[in-house]
């Protein structure tokens, strides 16, 4: 598309630049007024056929011979290039229709991003950090072309359309992010989404916290106020400065390579059914375990050293990638 537009400033540069200099010819030359001097420029390059407007002088001819073979040449290359632009245009939205379609296709397991607005920047943003499949859905050219300049898969289509749904793999999805400009909107994707997909994961972005509610009525798991979230940080920081900092140290990576992650226990890993202390998990892997999600949604913080681990369990750790992902490969199923 800035091809395109750069291609076509260029042709009506051109264009602009042999018409002034025509008519200012004629002007200067023949002492033509400026109306008959423009009118003549543009019969003269269109290749129109017209009588010349007021007799020319030699020099006047002269003058006129140039400026048709400059001028006819301009116009043959301004229609060309135009015709080539049209034309790629349109080949490359068909196959990059294509291509697009072959890559939602294949996704599997997937989070959908409906909006690509400031909120929606960042979850695909931190999506694309995550490393997990995703597509973003937006109504609007310009956002779903800046998606895809960031190296994101984006789909140019209305998110509160079921078909456009579907198409997005919505049967086929691990969770939904609702970011669109309005809560109406948000709603109605919502509602559309659980009845596809009643399992799907989602979370909203609402405007009102008077509308939180209709959002979990709706189906939302997760349901956040963007503005109330940022009165609130920006207090804390100033209330508990230290604080704050490490939360960001260990979510946004922020001068520290550690992160905190919830990880799987495998119903058939080795580690099931042991205790922290037999595992030896900060000792072997330098990872903390700060949580334990029980497979039946309790949570227990700080688990004891004597707190044992099941198959479905969720530990939320802190620890650097590398032992992060070793600890991962360690709770995982085993192969029969």
């Amino acid at each position: 598309m800035h091809r395109l537009r750069n291609r076509l400033l260029l042709i009506g540069l051109a264009l602009a630049v042999t018409v002034a200099g025509g008519t200012l010819g004629f002007i200067f030359i023949d002492g033509y007024s400026s109306f008959d001097a423009f009118y003549m420029t543009v019969i003269t390059i269109s290749t129109v056929g017209y009588a010349e407007v007021h007799p020319l002088s030699f020099a006047g001819r002269v003058f006129n011979s140039f400026l048709i073979l400059f001028g006819v040449t301009i116009m043959l290359l301004a229609v060309g290039a135009m015709t080539q632009a049209i034309i790629e245009l349109e080949l490359n939205q068909y196959f990059g229709k294509r291509r697009n379609k072959k890559m939602i296709d294949k996704l599997h397991n997937h989070y959908i991003v409906c909006g690509f607005g400031r909120v929606g920047r960042g979850a695909a943003t931190e999506l694309k950090r995550a490393g997990v499949p995703f597509l973003v859905v937006d109504n609007n050219e310009d956002r779903v072309e800046g998606a895809i300049r960031a190296g994101m898969l984006a789909a140019l289509a209305d998110a509160t359309n079921d078909e456009t749904l579907r198409d997005a793999g919505v049967l086929r999805a691990k969770g939904l992010i609702a970011t669109l400009q309005s809560d109406a909107d948000n709603l109605f994707v919502i509602l559309s989404a659980k009845a596809l997909k009643p399992s799907l994961l989602v979370s909203a972005r609402i405007a009102s916290e008077q509308t939180e509610k209709k959002m979990r009525l709706a189906g939302a798991d997760y349901v956040f106020a963007p503005y109330d979230m940022t009165g609130y940080r920006m207090a804390q920081v100033m209330l508990k400065p230290h604080v704050f900092q490490f939360i960001d140290f260990t979510t946004k990576n922020i001068g520290l390579d550690v992160g905190i992650e919830q990880l799987r226990v495998g119903s058939s890993s080795e580690v099931a059914s042991k205790s922290l202390q037999e595992l030896q998990i900060r000792k072997e892997l330098g990872v903390i375990v700060l949580a334990i999600r029980k497979s039946d949604g309790r949570m227990q913080f700080n688990p004891s050293a004597e707190a044992a681990i099941e198959g479905g369990d969720h530990l939320i750790v802190m620890g650097e990638p590398d032992n992060l992902h070793r600890l991962e490969r360690m709770l995982a199923e085993v192969e029969g």
